[in-house]
C-alpha cells in the first residue's frame, strides 16, 4: 500500500512540474481582441478628440477648435486663444486610424459562417470605412494635404503626403461604395457604440456624411460636389432620431472627456466668448440657459484671448458636467442646413432653402430641449430667413454656428467654408487672422524632413494662414 501511494505521490508532482509553464499564464488578460473591440476603442479615441478641451500649447488640436472659432474663450492660459500652439495629428493617426486597421485586418481574419455571416462581415467591414472616411476628412480639414496612401505603412516610417483635394475624391469614392455594401437585412457589430450595431442608421449616417463632404468641395469642384450632394441627399437624416452620437458611461475611463476637464478636474479656464455669447444675447438665444450659466441674471461673455477673472463671466452649462453627456459625431441639424444651402446652390434636394433653415434651427432647440421657443425665437426679424440680414451664406453661417456649440471641429471647418460669423483675431494673435489651417507636427519637420517641406511647398507654405484646398474664398 505504502509503494502504490509513493507512486502516485511521484506521478502527481511529476505532472505539475511538467505543466508548470501554464502557471505564467495570465487566465484574466485577454491574448487577442475582436474587431469590434479595435472598431469601439477607435470610436472612442475619436469622439473624445471631438468633443474635448483644452487651453494649452501641447493639446489636440481639435479640442482648440472651439477656441480659435471664438465659441469658448479661457481666462488665464491663453495660448489656444491666441493661437501660440504646436499641434500634432498622433492621436488621429494611432488613437483612431490605426485601431480601424486592426478592426478590419481582424475582421478580413475571423471566419463568418454561410450567407448570414457574409453579410455581417461585410457590414462590419463597411462601418469600418466610414469611420476612416470621417477621421480621414477631419484631417485634411485641419491641415490640408496629409499623408493618406502611405499613413499606416510601418516599413515606411516616413510617410509621403498626398495633395487633399486628391485624398477628398477617394475619400467620396470610397463612402459611396461603404454605403452600397451596407445591407440593413443583415447583422453587423453587436454591440458597437454608436448604434449599437444598426445598420439602417449607420447607412444613413455614411449618405449625411457624403452629403457635407460633397458640400465642402463645393466652391472648389462643382460638378463632383454637386453628383456627391444629390446621391447623397435622399438618404441623408430626417429626424434627431437619426444623429450619430457616441454613447459614454458614468464610470471612468469611459466618460465624456469634457466632463474630465470640467467636472473631474475642476477646472476654472473656461468660459463663453464674447462673440458667441453677443450674438446669443442679440438674439434673445433659447439655448442660452443650456450652453451657459448667467452671471447676476446675465450672460456675459469674456473677450476672447484675454486674461480675466473667472467669476465674471457665463461658464459652461450643467449638462456639460454631465459624465455621460454624449459626443456628436453629426446631427440632423448639420443635415438640415447643407440642404438649406443645397437649394440656395441650385441643388434641387426638396423644400425650399427656408424650410431647411427653420427645420435645422428647430432641430438644434428640440436637441436642447428647448424646442417649445422655436417658433418664436424664428418669427424674429433678425433671425427669419427672409428678413435676416445678409446673404444666405451670412443667415446659414451666423446660424450653424450657433448651433455647432458643442461641436469645435465642425463649427471652425464651417466658419472657413462660409466666411460668417465675421470673427477677428484677438490682440497679440500669434497670426492676425482665425487660423485658417493648422501647421504640420513639428515632429515632422525633424523626423520626415523632405516630405515634410514637399508638403509645405505643394500647399503654398506651412502656415496657418494658408487656406484648405476647398476654402476658395
Amino acid at each position: 500500500m505504502k509503494k502504490i501511494l509513493i507512486l502516485l505521490a511521484v506521478t502527481a508532482l511529476y505532472s505539475c512540474t511538467k505543466n508548470l509553464e501554464s502557471l505564467n499564464t495570465n487566465v484574466k488578460d485577454a491574448t487577442s481582441a475582436s474587431g469590434e473591440a479595435f472598431f469601439n476603442m477607435a470610436s472612442k479615441n475619436m469622439s473624445d478628440l471631438m468633443s474635448g478641451i483644452t487651453y494649452g500649447a501641447n493639446g489636440s488640436p481639435f479640442e482648440t477648435s472651439r477656441l480659435m472659432v471664438q465659441q469658448i474663450s479661457s481666462v488665464t492660459y491663453n495660448e489656444g486663444t491666441t493661437y501660440y500652439s504646436n499641434f500634432n495629428w498622433s492621436a488621429m493617426y494611432m488613437g483612431v486610424l490605426r485601431n480601424l486597421l486592426e478592426s478590419a485586418n481582424v475582421t478580413k481574419a475571423t471566419s463568418f459562417v454561410g450567407a448570414a455571416g457574409a453579410t455581417q462581415q461585410k457590414n462590419q467591414l463597411a462601418l469600418i470605412e466610414i469611420m476612416n472616411v470621417y477621421a480621414y476628412a477631419t484631417l485634411v480639414d485641419a491641415f490640408g494635404n496629409i499623408p493618406y496612401t502611405a499613413a499606416l505603412d510601418f516599413n515606411n516610417v516616413l510617410a509621403k503626403y498626398d495633395d487633399a483635394q486628391t485624398v477628398y475624391a477617394d475619400l467620396i469614392k470610397r463612402l459611396k461604395v461603404a454605403i452600397d455594401n451596407l445591407d440593413a437585412t443583415g447583422k453587423s457589430f453587436d454591440n458597437d457604440l454608436v448604434y449599437g450595431g444598426k445598420v439602417a442608421n449607420w447607412k444613413k449616417f455614411g449618405n449625411s456624411l457624403l452629403l457635407k463632404l460633397g458640400m465642402r468641395i463645393m466652391d472648389k469642384d462643382a460638378a463632383l460636389g454637386t453628383a456627391t450632394v444629390t446621391t447623397a441627399a435622399p438618404g441623408a437624416f430626417t429626424s434627431n432620431t437619426d444623429n450619430a452620437l457616441f454613447k459614454y458611461l458614468s464610470a471612468q475611463p469611459n466618460t465624456n472627456t469634457l466632463w474630465i476637464s470640467l467636472a473631474i478636474g475642476n477646472r476654472k479656464d473656461f468660459v463663453g466668448a464674447k462673440p458667441f455669447v453677443d450674438l446669443m444675447n442679440t438674439l434673445n438665444d433659447p439655448r442660452r440657459p443650456v450652453y451657459f450659466t448667467t452671471v447676476n441674471g446675465a450672460y456675459v461673455g469674456a473677450l476672447s484671448g484675454a486674461v480675466v477673472t473667472y467669476e465674471l463671466y457665463s461658464r459652461f452649462g450643467s449638462i456639460f458636467y454631465e459624465a455621460t453627456l454624449p459626443s456628436i459625431i453629426m446631427d440632423y441639424t448639420t443635415v438640415e442646413f447643407l440642404l438649406a444651402e443645397a437649394m440656395e446652390r441650385g441643388i434641387n434636394v426638396g423644400g425650399t432653402a427656408e424650410t431647411h433653415y427653420n427645420a435645422a434651427i428647430t432641430a438644434s432647440m428640440n436637441y436642447y430641449g428647448v424646442g417649445s421657443g422655436a417658433a418664436a425665437y424664428l418669427a424674429q426679424p433678425a433671425v427669419g430667413y427672409k428678413t435676416a440680414a445678409g446673404n444666405w451664406k451670412q443667415k446659414i453661417g451666423n446660424q450653424k454656428w450657433l448651433a455647432l456649440f458643442n461641436q469645435g471641429p465642425e463649427a471652425w471647418t464651417e466658419y472657413r467654408r462660409l466666411d460668417y460669423p465675421v470673427l477677428s483675431a484677438p490682440a497679440g494673435s500669434y497670426v492676425n487672422v482665425v487660423p485658417r489651417r493648422l501647421t504640420y507636427p513639428i515632429s515632422e519637420q525633424t523626423l520626415n524632413g523632405a516630405n515634410y517641406k514637399a508638403a509645405a511647398s505643394a500647399i503654398g507654405s506651412d502656415l496657418m494662414t494658408t487656406k484648405i484646398f476647398w476654402d476658395v474664398y
